[in-house]
């Protein structure tokens, strides 16, 4: 008899879904403080927070892992492009040999390879002296550390002036 986490064909598959409980202990809100509740509340945002970072690193590490599963084609395909470039080359040499002398040929071969290399050499040069920092997304991060750092803070004075009141 197969087990609760093995299909008929042998793959394996998740029991239950690992999730994020927001509590492990329900206070009515009768006798809960204001204090309680707003630290309650900081718990579920972090629950939450983490709960979301979680989920976007699951779905990027799948489609990074599909992405990298379909590139294998396409380095296969270039390595195989390299290889019969060596041969087209070969073809221009012995082409080139109709009208010119076997060394001149293979000179002038060279040269257009060289000046090709150097060009897309320079080419990637410039694109690579064009990467920046992201800077939306560091102003992105630093706003809402910001956002959240005025919400920690008053919900720490609302917490201070409950206090003070029983008092």
């Amino acid at each position: 008899m197969a087990s609760p986490t093995s299909r008929r064909d042998g793959t394996e598959v998740p029991g239950v879904l690992p999730s994020i409980p927001l509590s492990a202990d329900v206070v009515p809100p009768d006798s809960a403080s204001i204090g309680s509740l707003v630290s309650e509340a900081s718990r579920h945002l972090s629950t939450v927070l983490k709960g979301e970072l979680e989920l976007a690193k699951t779905e990027i590490t799948g489609e990074v892992k599909k992405g990298l599963q379909g590139s294998i084609f396409f380095i296969v395909a270039l390595a195989i492009l390299l290889f019969s470039l060596f041969f087209f080359f070969f073809f221009v040499v012995e082409l080139l040999n109709l009208w010119l002398m076997p060394w001149a040929s293979n000179l002038i071969v060279f040269g257009v390879m060289l000046l090709v290399a150097g060009l897309a050499a320079l080419i990637g040069f410039r694109r690579v002296r064009k990467i920046r920092a992201p800077r939306r997304t560091i102003d992105s991060v630093k706003g809402t550390a910001a956002a959240l750092r005025r919400i920690h803070l008053r919900s720490a004075e609302i917490g201070r002036a409950s206090c003070r009141e029983r008092v």
